[in-house]
């Protein structure tokens, strides 16, 4: 016999040797983040929004956290690791997943409002415990007072710190990413795509913008990590001689450079984009923003309403809970004395936490809060029962416009904004659902 016997398991070893890079990258759950400025947007609004696609089973909370002091050389725990903690932090509101310190997704007191997106690049993203890009959501919040402020300090955070650490509450594997992130305020918005270390910035102020768990920065390059150039050439990703186009030079072979299910959604609107349309855009199962399948759920969404009229608040409208598109859409108003909102918060477990034990992950608690438990019957319902569950969906959806139509009336009246009358809004919307479903 001339033939080597071991000629098939040197073939599946060579194969798997070629394949190790595609096994080595998890699969970046297909998330979407929108913006649309005047006179796109309505009645001189900027209109955030973004859908949170995570492993099915993950619950997502939505936390308040009030403005606060911290002492000289005090530290911050993050997910993963320890930073330095700065002199006053803004108040913020977020939607989570239960486990981490970050976020998928928030705003703060001056009207910033930030998303993150899992994406794969070229270079592997590191397995080593570092920030999480959802822990520089939160430290964009808690520190920058202007869109552009947020991203100085993740670019500057993200220089020091790196990002790297499993992104899922799973023991048997790592599942790390690069990020990228939409950063918006009232006047602007910046698309901050990172690569390690490395990044690359677009300012946009006008028209509508959408990012997707891709690299989508071209040749338009606002900012810039200042070796950005050089480290490409030195891997042999980019000549120096061609145009320097972002995402072609640090996708991986394989992507297809193209966002189209959100970017169509939000470009076929003809009329003008409203709260309404930025719901109704991220409910859209048909499209493939609104994710439900095997792996990964939409777990949480927001909308956020920026005027331009500074004496106009910010209203956020969270859902702290799976499917848009079987949930309500409730509206947050930062004002001084925020009643914070227990049922949409998840036990916590303190030092005892899985997921900040090491080995990590050794179990999966039940995180469930009671908004979420409650919208699990609402859920099942809409799902088995045609009768009961379109009639249910009637009734929050009209739950739903009773809250959108008060918050028209707060952005168009004249009046200053009572702060009593809003310091429970959330809450109340939250304790209407829970009654509602029981």
């Amino acid at each position: 016999m001339d033939q080597d016997p071991m000629s098939h398991s040197k073939k599946w070893i060579l194969m798997m040797t070629g394949n190790s890079l595609k096994m080595r990258m998890a699969v970046a759950p297909p998330s979407y983040c929108f913006v649309a400025f005047p006179p796109r947007a309505k009645d001189g609004l900027v209109v955030f929004g973004k859908n949170s696609a995570r492993p099915r089973d993950e619950v997502q909370e939505v936390v308040y956290f009030s403005a606060a002091d911290h002492e000289p050389e005090s530290k911050v725990e993050c997910t993963y690791i320890s930073i330095d903690q700065v002199p006053r932090t803004h108040a913020i509101v977020l939607s989570r997943p239960a486990w981490l310190w970050g976020a998928e997704m928030g705003a703060n007191e001056h009207g910033v409002c930030i998303a993150n997106e899992a994406i794969n690049a070229r270079e592997p993203a590191a397995e080593t415990e570092a920030l999480l890009g959802m822990d520089l959501v939160r430290l964009g919040l808690e520190r920058g007072t202007t869109a552009k402020e947020a991203l100085d300090v993740i670019v500057a955070l993200l220089e020091e710190h790196g990002q790297g650490g499993n992104y899922y509450e799973d023991a048997h594997a790592c599942h790390s990413f690069q990020s990228a992130y939409l950063i918006v305020d009232r006047e602007e918005a910046w698309v901050l795509e990172t690569v390690g270390k490395y990044w690359a910035a677009e300012q946009i102020t006008e028209g509508v913008k959408c990012i997707c768990n891709q690299l989508s920065l071209t040749t338009k390059i606002d900012a810039q990590h200042p070796e950005l150039r050089s480290y490409a050439q030195s891997q042999g990703w980019w000549t120096g001689e061609d145009e320097f186009n972002f995402s072609e030079v640090f996708s991986p072979a394989d992507d297809h450079l193209d966002c189209c299910a959100g970017k169509d959604s939000l470009e076929k609107k003809e009329e003008s984009i409203t709260v309404q349309t930025m719901i109704d855009i991220l409910r859209d199962k048909a499209g493939g923003v609104c994710i439900d399948s095997e792996s990964f759920l939409t777990t949480a969404s927001v909308v956020s309403v920026l005027p331009q009229n500074r004496s106009s608040p910010c209203i956020h409208y969270f859902t702290g809970t799976p499917d848009p598109s079987r949930s309500i859409f409730k509206p947050f108003i930062f004002v001084d004395d925020v009643k914070l909102v227990p049922k949409a918060q998840s036990p916590c477990f303190g030092d005892d936490d899985p997921a900040k034990k090491e080995p990590r992950f050794q179990e999966k608690p039940d995180r469930r809060h009671e908004l979420y438990k409650a919208h699990q019957w609402a859920r099942a319902v809409i799902e088995s029962d045609q009768e009961q569950g379109r009639k249910l969906r009637k009734t929050m959806l009209e739950l739903e416009k009773q809250g959108l139509e008060a918050m028209e009336e707060i952005l168009t009246s004249s009046d200053p904004l009572d702060p009593t009358e809003v310091g429970d809004l959330f809450y109340d919307c939250v304790d209407t659902e829970i009654k509602f479903f029981k």
